[in-house]
């Protein structure tokens, strides 16, 4: 590790006299935004390295010179006013929208290459992504099923949804559920989670369905993810109250 234990992003204007020492190892920002006429070597053992990003949404630069690290054991939230590319952002790191100019670098457990290896890899968007003719309980099997986890056992299933206050909905089909209790539904994927088989969470927007006790919880559980050696990036409107948390605020890298 590089010495990745600050809590908040930090910004540094990368000269080339600083070059050396940060790839040395001897100076390291969590987050930087480089001179462009400048190249950085970074070297980690898990996580995501990304290069001068730039998304454009309708001929409109969301941000852009967006660079930063991050890696296994950290929680980051990502901030920012509506229409800075949050969404965009969460949407490009997994790979299901495209950036205009800039690199990703997954490494280690997470993956190799410019994309996260799928296995991996737990998204929730803003669809649920459920299916309207299955209950809640089949829908959790099915899921862990299609991304190859150890068969969950029925009182797993039981107690993850129990978990995001679906106890006494287990058996009614999701058609017949509101769409907070779908979107529940998907939050219930995360306590079935292995951290060996997905030990990376994009979350978007996880805490908009639950009560002030299911919040509790689950910033609870994020933070135990991370402990085990997971890494998770959100973004929320939540106060969150998980130690060690990162912030990543597209505003600063706004066009």
């Amino acid at each position: 590790m590089l010495g990745l234990s600050i809590p908040v992003l930090r910004i540094l204007e990368i000269t080339p006299e600083r070059v050396g020492a940060i790839s040395a190892g001897h100076e390291f920002g969590p987050i930087i935004r480089t001179n462009a006429a400048v190249g950085l070597k970074y070297s980690m053992k898990s996580g995501l390295v990304t290069e001068q990003l730039q998304c454009v949404r309708d001929d409109r630069a969301l941000f852009e010179n967006l660079s930063f690290q991050f890696s296994t054991g950290e929680v980051i939230q990502v901030k920012g006013p509506n229409g800075s590319g949050k969404t965009t952002l969460l949407r490009t790191i997994v790979g299901i929208a495209e950036h205009v100019e800039g690199q990703f670098n997954w490494s280690g457990v997470f993956g190799n290459g410019s994309k996260p290896d799928p296995l991996k890899l737990l998204y929730l968007g803003h669809k649920p992504g459920v299916t309207s003719l299955s209950t809640p309980l089949e829908n959790l099997s099915f899921y862990a099923e299609i991304n190859d986890w150890n068969i969950p056992s029925r009182e797993s299933l039981f107690k993850a949804l129990e978990k995001v206050g679906l106890k006494g909905f287990e058996y009614t089909p999701a058609h017949s559920l509101s769409a907070g209790q779908n979107r529940r539904i998907a939050l219930a994927r995360l306590y079935l989670a292995d951290t060996e088989k997905a030990p990376l969470w994009i979350l978007d927007e996880p805490f908009t369905a639950l009560d002030l006790k299911g919040v509790g919880q689950l910033e609870s559980h994020i933070e135990a993810h991370a402990k085990a050696g997971g890494m998770v990036i959100l973004t929320t409107h939540h106060e969150l109250k998980i130690s060690g948390l990162r912030v990543l605020n597209l505003e600063e890298f706004g066009a």
